[in-house]
């Protein structure tokens, strides 16, 4: 497939700042576990229609991208920015890979496809044994696409890596010209303050925490990346914009609503497959099953859920809650 694909690269010269919400995309897949590629014409008019989301983060977490061969990711990353040319405002591609080799094959494709920006997680079998070590695996992947920005993805809950973010930043402007900023996806808001704080004014400093966004901003973020601005994303860029200007009351009480769903959702089990087969029940997308070993959702499960969302949430106070989710 490499050099088969000719579409005009989307314009994003290193240096675009990517700020506002962000959503990671799930995956199509038809019944047979196939990507179903013409969905995703239709998903990128519903997040622009029905949610307001312009920016796109594909080949995630959420999108099971660990789960998908290098071809099915390829295919997916086409489609995309194919689509997405002339709507989206920026479509970044997840690289990351358990294999070096595999990661940089994405990187390079994602440049010739169009992206406006790769990014890469930390390989979680043969785990980074610190921060330099992971820098550099970084800055190999980065170097195959070097005029893309590029953006480290932090999420420890699901890698296991338990370095610090902040950690991993340190001087990595030198060894990666490219560098843009990170996404990131955990709890620790100390880690992610420092981050903030050294991070120069042109990098992107992305939350990753859906139900966690309000806190974010007020550390710092410029923008946040998650899975539920896909069904969600109206009410968080309402959030966004309460935030920015000073209505914190109003961006309370949207966030508790945010967290009222999502907390309902996590007592119930709420996992990829089930996150995946709310989208279809909110949106009317075909996403299809989610891919082995991820069990399928029940219907029930999901319609529970969207009822919960369109009911709409109280304000008031939720239990706590510490989900481990895909963002």
């Amino acid at each position: 497939m490499k050099g088969e694909f000719t579409h005009p690269a989307m314009a994003s010269p290193v240096g675009k700042k990517l700020t506002g919400l962000v959503a990671a995309t799930f995956t199509p897949l038809t019944p047979e576990g196939e990507i179903n590629l013409p969905v995703i014409g239709l998903y990128i008019d519903y997040l622009l229609e029905h949610q307001g989301v312009r920016n796109v983060f594909v080949n995630g977490t959420t999108g099971e991208g660990m789960s998908l061969s290098v071809e099915e990711r390829k295919k997916l990353a086409e489609e995309w920015c194919g689509k997405g040319k002339g709507k989206l405002e920026q479509v970044i591609v997840h690289v990351g890979c358990m294999s070096l080799k595999d990661s940089q094959d994405l990187a390079r494709h994602a440049a010739e496809a169009g992206a406006d920006g790769i990014a890469a997680v930390s390989p979680s079998v043969f785990k980074p044994s610190d921060a330099g070590v992971l820098r550099q695996f970084l800055q190999e992947v980065a170097a195959a696409a070097p005029d893309l920005p590029f953006y480290y993805y932090h999420i420890p809950a699901l890698t296991g890596v338990s370095l610090l973010a902040r950690d991993v930043l340190d001087g990595i402007e030198k060894q990666i010209p490219s560098f843009r900023g990170l996404k990131f996806s955990g709890g620790d808001l100390l880690d992610f303050g420092q981050c903030v704080s050294y991070c120069p004014s042109d990098w992107s400093v992305l939350y990753g925490v859906d139900e966690q966004l309000l806190a974010g901003l007020a550390m710092g973020a410029n923008g946040a990346v998650g899975s539920t601005y896909n069904y969600l994303g109206s009410r968080a860029r309402s959030l966004l914009t309460a935030f920015e200007t000073g209505d914190l009351t109003q961006a309370r009480t949207l966030q508790f609503q945010v967290q009222d769903v999502i907390s309902y959702a996590v007592k119930l089990g709420f996992d990829v497959a089930v996150n995946k087969r709310l989208m279809s029940e909110v949106s009317g997308l075909d996403l299809g099953p989610p891919r082995l070993p991820l069990r399928p959702c029940p219907h029930p499960r999901a319609v529970s859920i969207a009822q919960r969302l369109r009911e709409g949430a109280p304000a008031g106070p939720v239990p706590c809650q510490n989900p481990k989710r895909d963002g």
